[in-house]
């Protein structure tokens, strides 16, 4: 019975299969599996996507790989043993902003641990702190923020200690170190909520924290562009990452204020332009009928338009008029 309404839903569309899309994600990945037993896959209305369903009753989204084969994400710069692959890659060859996206309609996020931060991204003591620190105790299970596949998993002689990297299918790339256990390996495929290690206080780390870190192209921008770390919530779905982010002295907290002065100037500017009504001039008009066609006055299109109540005007011509 459960496989049937799993079916019907399917077939009417992936949005109206769960109220909580996230409730999939607590099913490790098929490849991991070691208890539950796939029973069946069914399609959905998307081709990229299919369900699986286990002999436990549980469920969960897959990709469809062979859609996604095309993709450049995990195959460029692809390096197992180097913790950063990019270095020959030059800040000035990053385009000044690139449109991420950050989640998919399955909004499949899931923060990597909460808890109380302890240092963030900027400079500390002279030296740059690429990332933020998040508390932890030793143990505790650290998850894959977004979908994607591990890149690094390896006991480190670094500053870093054991560490995680996962790059995600937008090519963002997340770092987690100072672990006390990998869960996962290089090449491994990942969903978001997945565990993926867990945290300890190996490397450079003068207590037990989770040190994560957000890069593209492997430069490292401040993580709470991307996530409140106070309640775990993704800010946005979308994001402009611009080059000027790759500053250590680009933090979000600064850039906040300013964005949200943009954000509100764009929104009075669209409202304004809502308002604004134009009046293309036809055969016999005259600004007398024009102002009284549109409920204003000759004065106000004078005012708005640039021009005087004697103005001879040309058939054609364009008007604005609110």
């Amino acid at each position: 019975m459960r496989k049937l309404q799993l079916l019907i839903i399917a077939l009417c569309g992936v949005a109206t299969l769960s109220a909580n899309p996230l409730d999939s994600l607590a099913v490790k990945p098929v490849e991991k599996l070691q208890s539950a037993i796939v029973v069946d896959t069914l399609p959905t209305a998307d081709a990229k996507l299919s369900i699986v369903l286990f002999n436990d009753n549980s469920w969960r989204y897959i990709r469809n790989e062979e859609i996604k084969a095309d993709s450049t994400a995990f195959t460029n710069y692809w390096d197992t043993e180097k913790i950063s692959p990019y270095r020959e890659v030059a800040l000035s060859s990053i385009p000044s902003a690139t449109a991420i996206e950050l989640v998919d309609s399955l909004r499949s996020y899931r923060h990597p641990i909460i808890g109380r931060i302890t240092s963030r991204y900027g400079l500390r003591r002279r030296v740059n702190h690429n990332g933020i620190d998040i508390a932890l105790k030793v143990g505790d299970t650290i998850c894959s923020t977004f979908n994607g596949v591990v890149r690094f998993s390896k006991a480190t002689d670094t500053g870093y200690g054991t560490l995680v990297v996962i790059r995600h299918d937008n090519g963002i790339e997340t770092y987690h170190g100072h672990l006390s256990k990998r869960l996962v390996e290089a090449g491994d495929r990942v969903v978001a909520g997945q565990p993926i290690a867990l945290g300890g206080n190996s490397g450079r780390s003068t207590g037990p924290h989770l040190h994560f870190e957000c890069r593209y192209m492997g430069q490292s921008f401040d993580p709470e562009r991307l996530i409140d770390f106070r309640t775990g919530n993704l800010r946005r779905d979308h994001l402009l990452l611009k080059r000027s982010y790759f500053s250590i002295y680009s933090k979000y907290e600064q850039d906040w204020n300013g964005e949200k002065l943009l954000a509100d100037a764009d929104k009075k500017e669209n409202e304004l332009s809502a308002e604004r009504r134009y009046y293309k001039v036809r055969e016999g008009d005259y600004l007398g009928r024009i102002a009284a066609r549109n409920h204003t006055t000759v004065a106000a299109i004078c005012r708005l338009n640039g021009i005087s109540a004697n103005k001879v005007l040309r058939i054609g011509q364009t008007l604005r008029v609110k």
